[in-house]
């Protein structure tokens, strides 16, 4: 595999430049993901992410994180 790749992003199509060769350099290695998160992505896409779109995801885990806490607390007096 090419240490570098133009890729464009699963989810929004914008073009990067994917470094699997460097990892470590890549645009991706900007969005720090934990375990959950990375779990929750993989099951949303199967292909590289831009850095936006990685951190966006990220941000949409934690919200139904939250949401998810709240309705539990709240039960029926729950709505978004």
């Amino acid at each position: 595999m090419p240490k570098h790749e133009q890729k464009y992003c699963a989810r929004c199509q914008a073009e990067f430049e994917c470094k699997v060769g460097s990892i470590t350099l890549c645009q991706c290695a900007t969005v720090p993901l934990n375990a959950e998160e990375r779990q929750y992505i993989k099951n949303l896409h199967d292909d590289c992410l831009c850095a936006n779109c990685l951190q966006d995801l990220k941000q949409q885990y934690h919200k139904q994180l939250y949401e998810g806490k709240l309705k539990a607390i709240l039960g029926v007096h729950y709505s978004k």
